[in-house]
């Protein structure tokens, strides 16, 4: 008859949680009414319009991580 050991079982080793983070913009317009009254006095009227133009940008920092495992058997 043939005998099976259990084996060893060691706890689990839990490490921290790793985080990510996504960066998520909108964008929204807001209306801006300017109320005008005019008055026809044979004046010439100045109309001043408002724009507000919107640019879009992107980041993407990188980094660099150079690791050494031990050290050349020769020198160079």
């Amino acid at each position: 008859m043939f005998h099976h050991c259990r084996p060893n079982v060691m706890p689990p080793i839990v490490h921290p949680t790793h985080c990510c983070e996504h960066h998520n913009f909108s964008s929204t317009i807001v209306p801006h009414i300017h109320p005008q009254h005019t008055t026809n006095v044979n004046h010439h009227n100045f109309e001043h319009v408002h724009y507000y133009p919107h640019t879009c940008s992107s980041v993407d920092p990188t980094s660099h991580q150079h690791i050494q495992c031990g050290s050349p058997c020769c020198d160079y």
